[in-house]
Formats: C-alpha cells, sequence, structure tokens
C-alpha cells in the first residue's frame, strides 16, 4: 500500500490545517443528500464536528500497518452499531468526505487523489461493514447506576449493572451515553474493574470544562440512573505469558484501566513484580490513594509510587509522573502500561524512549478527556 499511503497522506496534507472547516462541510453535504442522517447525531454537533472525520482520517493513517488496520476498522464498525448506522450511509459518508477534501485543498488536488481517498474509504467501509456484521451482540447495553461517589470536586467513581451479559477484557474502554442528561452524545471511557461475576463495570470520570457528558456522569447522575455502553475496545491488555516485571504508570482516572489490569493480576499473578506510578496535580487528584494503598499491602509483589506536579506540600515524589519514573529503574527488561491524558502520555513516551526501552514493551490508552 505504499503509493496509496503516500497519496493519501499528501492529500490530507492540503487541508489538514483546515480540518474545522473540512469538517463542517462533510456535515453539511452529508445531511443535505441525507436530511434523516441528522437524527442520528446530537443536538450540539461543536465536539461531534471532528470526531467522524478524526476517525476516518487515523484509520486512513493506520495503512501502513495491515494488521492494525483491520483491527482498528473492525472495532470502529461495531462500536458504530450504537449510532444505528446502515451499510447504505457508508457511501454517503464517503461522497461527502471526498467533497469536502476536494472543496478546501485548492487547485493542487488532483484526480489521483479522489481515486486515492475512493479506493481506501471503500476498504475502509468493507472493513468496518464486515467487524459490524460479525458482531453477535446487540447494538448497545442499558445499564443501571447502582453506586456513585464523589472522590473530589471534579472527580467520582461510581459503579453500573449491565442489563445483559457484557463480555470485556481488563485494559479495554468503552463508549458511554448518558441518554437523561446528555442523548447521543457518546464518550470513552476505560473499565476500572476486570471482569466480574456479578458483570459489574466500574468507571472514573473527571468533568471538565465544557465537558457535559463528564460534567453529568460527575455532577448530576444517581444511583438508578440509566446510561448507555457500546461494545468495548482497546488491546491495553496483560499477556499471561509475559514473565517480564511490568511497570504501570497512571495520570489521574487514566488509574482507571491500571486498576482493571492489576485487578486481573491479583487473580494469578506468583512470579511478576508489579511498580504502579500514580501523578497527579494535587494530593485530591489522587482519589484512589487509598485503595492502591490496601492492595499494596495486601499483596508482596505490588509497590505504588505517588507524584504531585502541582502541590509542593505534597510529601511524595514531586514533579510529572513521567519525571519520576526516570528516577527509579533500572527498566531494562519490564512491560510498560501507560494511561493518562494526550499530553501526559505523549511526555511518558518520549521518557521511555529516553530511556531506550522498546516500544514492543509499551501498551497506553491516551484520553483527550474530552468528555
Amino acid at each position: 500500500m505504499g503509493d496509496l499511503a503516500r497519496l493519501l497522506k499528501e492529500s490530507w496534507s492540503l487541508v489538514e490545517e483546515h480540518q474545522d472547516k473540512v469538517a463542517g462541510y462533510f456535515y453539511a453535504r452529508m445531511f443535505l443528500s441525507r436530511p434523516d442522517l441528522r437524527d442520528l447525531f446530537p443536538v450540539h454537533m461543536d465536539v461531534q464536528r471532528s470526531r467522524l472525520l478524526s476517525a476516518i482520517v487515523t484509520a486512513v493513517q493506520t495503512l501502513e500497518d495491515p494488521e492494525k488496520f483491520d483491527d482498528y476498522l473492525r472495532g470502529l464498525g461495531r462500536d458504530h452499531r450504537k449510532f444505528h448506522v446502515e451499510p447504505d450511509h457508508y457511501e454517503v459518508v464517503g461522497g461527502a468526505l471526498i467533497e469536502a477534501m476536494r472543496a478546501y485543498a485548492g487547485e493542487q488536488w488532483g484526480v489521483e487523489y479522489d481515486q486515492a481517498w475512493a479506493d481506501a474509504y471503500a476498504v475502509i467501509a468493507a472493513r468496518m461493514m464486515a467487524g459490524a456484521e460479525a458482531d453477535t451482540n446487540p447494538p448497545y447495553w442499558y445499564a443501571e447506576v447502582v453506586s456513585h461517589e464523589r472522590r473530589a470536586k471534579d472527580i467520582a467513581v461510581f459503579t453500573v449493572q449491565p442489563m445483559q451479559q457484557l463480555e470485556f477484557r481488563a485494559g479495554q474502554y468503552l463508549s458511554l451515553e448518558c441518554p437523561k442528561f446528555q442523548p447521543r452524545l457518546w464518550r470513552t471511557y476505560s473499565v476500572a474493574n476486570a471482569p466480574r461475576r456479578d458483570n459489574t463495570l466500574e468507571f472514573h470520570v473527571r468533568a471538565l470544562g465544557a465537558g457535559w457528558v463528564s460534567s453529568s456522569l460527575v455532577r448530576r447522575l444517581q444511583v438508578g440512573d440509566m446510561v448507555k455502553l457500546a461494545a468495548p475496545m482497546g488491546t491495553m491488555n496483560l499477556d499471561r505469558r509475559s514473565t517480564r516485571d511490568a511497570v504501570f504508570i497512571a495520570g489521574g482516572t487514566g488509574l482507571a484501566p491500571i486498576k482493571s489490569l492489576l485487578e486481573e493480576l491479583t487473580r494469578y499473578n506468583r512470579t511478576r513484580w508489579v511498580h504502579v506510578f500514580f501523578g497527579a496535580r494535587n494530593r485530591e487528584d489522587l482519589y484512589d490513594l487509598a485503595d492502591l494503598n490496601r492492595l499494596a499491602a495486601r499483596y508482596p509483589w505490588l509497590s505504588v509510587v505517588t507524584a504531585c506536579s502541582d502541590d509542593p506540600t505534597f510529601p511524595g515524589e514531586q514533579g510529572n509522573i513521567s519525571e519520576v519514573v526516570a528516577r527509579y529503574g533500572p527498566w531494562n527488561d519490564h512491560d510498560f502500561f501507560v494511561s493518562g491524558s494526550g499530553p501526559m502520555v505523549k511526555a511518558t513516551l518520549k521518557t521511555l524512549a529516553e530511556l531506550q526501552v522498546p516500544s514492543i514493551r509499551i501498551r497506553y490508552d491516551s484520553f483527550s478527556e474530552m468528555g
């Protein structure tokens, strides 16, 4: 796919700085040709505007990694069942996408770019439809909130009970909708526990700025409310065959998938040392430290290091968690798991590269925290 990937990247560079305008034109063309599609999207489109376009562009940029490309798109197809997407919708989306890019690329856009995007999108649509068709699960699960606890001013930990069995792997994330407060607005959150016999799922959510969904989940959600959960996604999972010791690095509510992986380890680990580095801006944001300490006291193979970046009175480590990790080690032969905001993950990956940790031993989730 070398030539195709080159053409796609070249053409995308022509419109990259106009992404917002391209997204606006894309949706306008789509809704003009199929007005009924508007009902699949939330009332407020300001955040949603870039999401579908971003997903397509991400898919295109994985073309050079066929296995990742296939897994990502099949997962995306399963996930989009929650929007009630039908096969004929894909053709409308593809046409609107190419029209939008052509409109903002200017005179440098040529017929070879048209063909490249048409070819790539055909593959994307086929893989997504195959993923959706192969999924025997419901498009989404209804779940009842069975507990809700405010752990900090802007952080809540809550547990839900799905009405039907929902299978997932420790470390995965899923999309969540709160119909009572923000209908048709879906945001991704990691599950904070490994699969349990009672089928419950725990979530850690921070309310951020204008984040309508996250604010509702933290400040308005109550026991007894119903939420919708979409198909689990993500590959930040444990490899049970690995005998290497592990390092978990979490920033803020990025602790959620780390807690999920730890819970899985408590069920079988006897030989691997596990080091958890948990960072936040201040001590209040170390919202789950008490439970981490309880785990460390119970399991001799687990150690916990905490750090605050903006709290000089905190008695633990000071600085960004990526800096703190570098003070420890050596980390020559460890598996790494990283979870947190985009900037936190980026900084940590940079630190690990400087420490010469092979990228193949690093798994990570990045959350833009736009919920």
